[in-house]
């Protein structure tokens, strides 16, 4: 099998750019904006690309260097994600290295001795190492191909991670004269584009776009009741599979992981608050698939290159649709089917104000706050809430894949008599109270402050009676979302804006909605057909490569994903190859994957298949 593997490996040609993509990577076509970034890179023309995430931004970059001559420097801001990359490439057969301060001297001596001997095609740093003055100086010395900034985003007080030290990167426009700059981000407004491009001192860069929709991704967002009982049906939903769930404190992460754990899940907690030790000893049981899920804060996430996350759930609400759409983005990367699900509550919108305060908030941090209260809030397609933020048109009807478009809420029968009923009991009210002692008032509460001050006298009283309090609030709360009413004073007490007065005079009439009637755990089975993508794919055996998978990763101290992502397993469970150059034809196998991994995989696949199933195949 060996010789036959070596004889396949060496029929491989090398080409262009698109070869270099099928030879190390093992894709035949590029995704959308791909070919127009690597021609960019390609003719040395400054660029800023930004794509999603899953949507191929590193090989933009990754491929042209391994065409052009010369030593490609990639800016990245973690370690983590720097390692995982470089791992990734050198698993696909292209020289990469990483410097930082993690490594020893003599690993260094061995990064700076590949770069002067031409072995090396990308040097992954961050930016405090690349722009110390020695490392300039050395780079000043070797043929430099191209100049990569990775987040992108960072460099821009108008974008949702900020970092001070990647404005000093315009440096590399006046010391690299003529060596094309190119920066990628997966989030970033026009407002952030534009500052990106000014603060790197970009010369007429293109600038690319790609659609902000991620079609495979299945959006669902509700209120948060207490307890567990919403974030265990959605693990439910996906046993055994690979999943993020974000709480935004680090009291909020313990306690769930701690509570997830004595239900019997594989979880481990990530958050500034933990040792070094520890979060690296998380991360890479994550990674390497000995723990199935991470319950973290926002400082996990941004150095992962998992692929093959099936699904993100927010415990509370983000701080902006950026860090949102990043965020619920690590799902489904490897372009299957993931679901994102985000439970909020009232009380996470002042939450984060509190916490942007105290940490000196950017410019624009209260309005992208503001503008994802509305996007949990609004009876409008998720995906098309997403898209439109980033200042695109969204052209469909149904994307099919969210919770509003598939039917799971539905909008009330009589919107403006449900709406007049609450903003007359916000009046009658004198406007000075929250939300929701407003919804206990609706719905007939006997508490007792609403009986000491005689607010069950007031016609509004229980006039929602036949709803409950959870829904008439959830109710109030989108009313705000669609800029009926505003919460005011430190006290968020509820007032009427003029449109909520318009919709008193029967002059406007908003949109409510509420859950859909549930159904039974059999109808909904037998409603929801499989995924297309696991169309023809043979599961058992699917998992049965997921161990193999496993165990390989573990062997070499790598993430699984680096070994093989899911579309590459499924692929091999659909196809069943029983020989190198059928397993050269699976999705993201290339020359260096079958050397490296074609042996063992093969030999798992024929000891799966019955023996006459494969005296049949090779008939």
């Amino acid at each position: 099998m060996s010789s036959e593997i070596e004889s396949t490996v060496g029929r491989v040609a090398e080409e262009t750019v698109s070869s270099a993509l099928k030879r190390y990577w093992g894709f035949d076509t590029f995704r959308p904006l791909q070919q127009e970034a690597m021609e960019c890179v390609l003719s040395g023309r400054d660029s800023v690309v930004v794509l999603p995430t899953g949507g191929g931004k590193s090989l933009c970059f990754q491929a042209p260097a391994c065409c052009l001559e010369g030593l490609a420097v990639v800016v990245s801001p973690l370690i983590s994600l720097m390692k995982d990359q470089v791992d990734a490439l050198r698993s696909s057969g292209v020289t990469a290295a990483v410097l930082n301060s993690s490594l020893l001297y003599s690993e260094r001596d061995a990064v700076f001795d590949a770069i002067r001997s031409g072995a090396l095609k990308l040097l992954y740093m961050a930016p405090e190492s690349l722009l110390q003055e020695k490392m300039l100086a050395f780079l000043a010395g070797v043929p430099i191909s191209l100049f990569a900034i990775d987040e992108a985003h960072c460099i821009s007080a108008w974008g949702h991670d900020f970092r001070p030290e990647y404005r000093d990167l315009r440096t590399l426009k006046e010391r690299f004269p003529g060596v094309g700059l190119h920066a990628y981000t997966a989030t970033a407004t026009e407002q952030v584009r534009q500052d990106i491009s000014d603060q790197l001192g970009l010369d007429q860069p293109q600038i690319l776009v790609g659609s902000f929709d991620r079609p495979n991704l299945h959006y669902r967002v509700e209120r948060r009741r207490a307890g567990l009982d919403q974030i265990v049906e959605v693990l439910e939903r996906h046993r055994g599979e690979s999943g993020i769930i974000y709480c935004i404190s680090r009291r909020e992460v313990e306690e769930t992981s701690a509570e997830l754990n004595d239900l019997g899940y594989h979880t481990a907690p990530y958050h500034a608050g933990l040792t070094d030790r520890e979060r690296h000893a998380h991360q890479e049981a994550f990674l390497q698939e000995r723990t199935d899920i991470i319950v973290a804060t926002v400082a996990f996430g941004m150095g992962i290159d998992k692929s093959n996350v099936r699904f993100v759930v927010h415990a509370g609400m983000p701080k902006s649709l950026e860090a949102y759409q990043q965020e619920s983005g690590r799902a489904g990367r490897d372009g299957l089917e993931a679901e994102c699900v985000l439970f909020f509550s009232g009380r996470d919108f002042f939450t984060w104000q509190r916490l942007l305060a105290e940490g000196g908030a950017q410019p624009g941090a209260m309005e992208a706050l503001t503008a994802l209260d509305r996007f949990c809030k609004s009876p409008t397609c998720r995906h098309q809430g997403l898209v439109e933020y980033f200042g695109q048109r969204w052209e469909r009807e149904n994307c099919q894949a969210c919770d509003v478009c598939l039917g799971k809420v539905e909008q009330v029968a009589d919107p403006l008599i449900v709406a007049q009923k609450i903003l007359s009991c916000v009046v009658r009210l004198e406007q000075g109270y929250g939300a929701d002692y407003t919804a206990q008032v609706l719905a007939g509460s006997s508490d007792q402050r609403i009986l000491e001050r005689r607010h069950d006298r007031l016609s509004t009283y229980g006039i929602l009676s036949a709803h409950t309090k959870n829904t008439i609030r959830d109710w109030l709360e989108q009313l705000v979302g669609q800029g009926c009413a505003v919460k005011a004073t430190e006290y968020n007490l509820v007032r009427l804006t003029e449109l909520g007065w318009q919709v008193l005079r029967g002059e406007h009439t908003p949109i409510l909605l509420q859950p859909a009637p549930k159904k039974s755990a059999r109808s909904t089975r037998a409603a929801t057909p499989a995924p297309a993508t696991w169309e023809g794919v043979d599961r058992q055996l699917f998992e049965s490569l997921r161990n193999l998978r496993r165990e390989l990763a573990a062997q070499q101290g790598v993430p699984a994903y680096i070994v093989f992502g899911d579309a590459s397993l499924r692929d091999m469970a659909r196809r069943r190859p029983t020989n190198p150059v059928d397993f050269l034809a699976v999705h993201g196998v290339g020359p260096k994957k079958l050397a490296d991994y074609g042996e063992k995989f093969l030999a798992h696949i024929q000891d799966y298949i019955p023996a006459e199933e494969t005296s049949l195949s090779a008939d």
